[in-house]
């Protein structure tokens, strides 16, 4: 959409360009939205309020009008761009999001390159818990996400788009400032995108390793790579067995921000964990018909982290340490594949029956938390991955699923659902659940056979290899992971990034 956007204070922005307005929904039907108090000021011809009193101006969320007056011109704009924002006692960054997407989109199409944002006014008379702030973040946020494209792969077949820059400014600081943090998050969350696009025969194990190292340098973040013998020492059974298949061989990636000034010693670290699974074939229990397409994304949860940790490192700059592990393979086919049947022992000393070799990623998984247990000493885990496709059955692409049992977790989880718009929604742990995944011949299962309670069974067999005094959350992001619906300022089909900004506002609020 936008080559590059910044923000740019009033001194160097540049004359021509947008300004942006907002607008309520009315209350009474058959009024017409009106400019608030703090922007009639800037209808000094009267054009701004015809507009608004076209039919199509209603003051729905996103619902753009344009008007071009002539004593913009002296004011430093060519253009006026009103956006409804919904109604007044409805208003949520959720809200203001959508609303700056289709400002972002009509930008674009009139290749303005520059723009002042005036919501600051609508804002404060409606009245809004919301805060200019969160407001200007998540303008910014939409903004930023808007602008990702994944094209470097085409070509000569297609012809290049060309996309302009885009320079923001707001006369309110708080907006402007939030505006920042915004764009700062939406580049994580790209980069996170952007590496869930890479195709597998790009994006294997080795390179998400290399790119690990590549974010770790720009942001600041020391990164180790376990692989080969190292995973054999460290008791990695998970990845080892997954990843034999594949000439790609599995590694272990492990991150940690440390603030400026250092931590103390006693203080335990947040852990983020995410399953890598660069490409899943369902190994010997083989995905059928077109089950294979789009299973880059099954990476996708480690994309999620890759990202958060961006975002930790250059926009939250939290006071504690983080530590994020990648537990990376590709689920292949060859006469090495592991099989169902096999019993593998994990370093915790659970064993595992395979009944299904396309219930690998919570293998991978499992390492990962024996490490963060044995290794970390974390204040709280978060794992994130694309772990079953019952969770789509069961919540659609509407929520992810949330297993927590930890009240104080659950709680800081939710709420940064609610400030971040990335939703989850809680399913129930229970000790049934636990004993579904009982083997006569091994300690569990994989993969119970009985669909029943699907998504569940996934979080159950993690269970088992969690300390139960460490708060921990696992978020399963299968219908969640890609858009699905194109709205705001997502394109369907391309992936969300869902989790990036998510886990960053959990991490900041601890």
């Amino acid at each position: 959409m936008f080559e590059s956007v910044e923000i740019v204070s009033s001194s160097r922005a540049s004359s021509g360009g947008a300004l942006v307005l907002g607008v309520f929904q009315p209350t009474r039907e058959g009024q017409r939205p009106a400019l608030d108090k703090g922007t009639q000021r800037f209808d000094t011809d009267g054009s701004i309020a015809d507009a608004l009193a076209r039919p199509e101006s209603t003051g729905e969320v996103g619902r753009v009008v344009e008007t071009f007056p002539t004593s913009g011109r002296k004011a430093g704009f060519d253009r006026v761009i009103t956006v409804g924002l919904g109604k007044a006692e409805s208003l949520t960054a959720d809200t203001v999001r959508l609303a700056a997407a289709a400002v972002g989109r009509r930008l674009a199409d009139s290749k303005t390159t520059s723009a002042l944002i005036e919501l600051g006014a609508a804002l404060e008379e409606s009245g809004s818990s919301l805060g200019e702030e969160l407001a200007g973040r998540a303008f910014g946020e939409s903004i930023g996400l808007l602008s990702f494209t994944f094209d470097g792969l085409k070509g000569t077949a297609s012809k290049g788009a060309k996309r302009g820059k885009l320079s923001l400014r707001a006369s309110s600081r708080k907006f402007s400032g939030g505006m920042e943090t915004g764009l700062g998050l939406a580049k994580s969350a790209n980069i996170s995108r952007w590496l869930s696009a890479t195709p597998p025969n790009i994006a294997t194990p080795a390179w998400i390793a290399q790119q690990a190292r590549a974010i770790g340098r720009s942001a600041g973040l020391t990164v180790t790579v376990l692989e080969g013998a190292a995973l054999m020492r460290e008791k990695m059974t998970g990845l080892i067995n997954v990843g034999q298949a594949s000439v790609n061989k599995p590694c272990l990636v492990r991150l940690e921000y440390k603030p400026k000034g250092g931590a103390k010693a006693k203080d335990q670290p947040v852990v983020l964990i995410g399953k890598t699974m660069t490409y899943d074939t369902g190994g010997l229990s083989l995905k059928i018909n077109n089950g294979m397409r789009g299973m880059k994304g099954d990476k996708d949860g480690g994309c999620a982290v890759l990202g958060a940790m961006h975002a930790i490192a250059t926009v939250i700059k939290p006071k504690r340490r983080v530590v994020a592990l990648l537990a990376v393979a590709e689920n292949s086919v060859s006469d090495n594949a592991y099989r169902p049947d096999d019993i593998i022992t994990f370093r915790n000393g659970v064993s595992v029956e395979v009944t299904n070799t396309d219930a690998e990623g919570r293998l991978v998984l499992a390492d990962a938390l024996c490490w963060a247990k044995d290794k970390e000493n974390p204040a709280a885990i978060i794992d994130i991955a694309t772990l079953t496709g019952g969770v789509i059955v069961a919540l659609g692409s509407t929520f992810a699923g949330m297993f927590c049992e930890d009240a104080a977790l659950r709680a800081r989880v939710e709420e940064a659902a609610g400030v971040t718009g990335e939703r989850v929604w809680r399913l129930p742990m229970h000790q049934e659940y636990q004993d579904m995944m009982k083997s006569q011949v091994a300690d569990i299962i994989n993969s119970n056979p009985d669909r029943k309670a699907h998504p569940i069974q996934g979080a159950a067999f993690l269970a088992y290899f969690v300390d139960p005094k460490t708060p921990w959350c696992h978020l399963d992001i299968a219908g969640m992971h890609v858009d699905e619906s194109g709205k705001g300022p997502f394109v369907k089909g391309l992936p969300s990034g869902f989790g990036v900004r998510l886990m960053a506002e959990v991490v900041a609020s601890m």
